[in-house]
């Protein structure tokens, strides 16, 4: 059962994104402390990035925002083309006017990314509604830009130019 009442629900709202947001720094922790050559460190970085998930998890289901795949899948669309149509283009041109070279990159990066995110998402919600799985092998994502390919990585990246060899891939 969600919750219904409104201060609760908007604290929950909260604890929801610093859990995120804990995850994700702690994620980004332990690449670096990987690079540096602390794997202990790595890997209790790692751990905690895993409760804090499962906190964020517990608080996205209690807020009753986990449904079937093809709402969630409807609900990333909406995300993603949140992203592209208004919140990374503001961004982007905020970073522009005010000079911040790095801004502007990230925000161009990510930019590009959710736009293909978006339209595998509608492809992939349109086969969930007819009961399909997709058919894909693979997907290789750029780790300097998020750039996104479906079963072979481009010969560079067209968003950043990173080359082939340092996709990442998930099959």
């Amino acid at each position: 059962m969600p919750v219904k009442r409104a201060i609760t629900r908007k604290f929950l709202e909260e604890a929801f994104a610093g859990e995120s947001m804990a995850h994700m720094k702690y994620l980004i922790f332990a690449e670096k402390a990987e690079q540096e050559g602390f794997p202990n460190i790595a890997k209790l970085f790692r751990a905690i990035a895993y409760a804090e998930f499962v906190h964020a998890k517990n608080h996205f289901i209690a807020l009753g925002k986990l449904g079937k795949t093809p709402e969630n899948l409807q609900a990333g669309i909406e995300g993603e083309t949140y992203e592209v149509e208004e919140m990374y283009p503001v961004f982007n041109k905020t970073a522009e006017f005010q000079g911040e070279k790095d801004a502007v990159r990230t925000t161009h990066f990510a930019l590009e990314a959710e736009k293909i995110h978006a339209e595998l998402y509608k492809k992939a919600k349109e086969s969930a509604e007819q009961g399909k799985d997709i058919e894909i092998k693979k997907v290789y994502i750029c780790p300097v830009c998020g750039y996104t390919a479906i079963d072979e990585a481009p010969e560079r990246c067209p968003v950043c130019g990173a080359p082939r060899d340092k996709f990442i891939v998930f099959e």
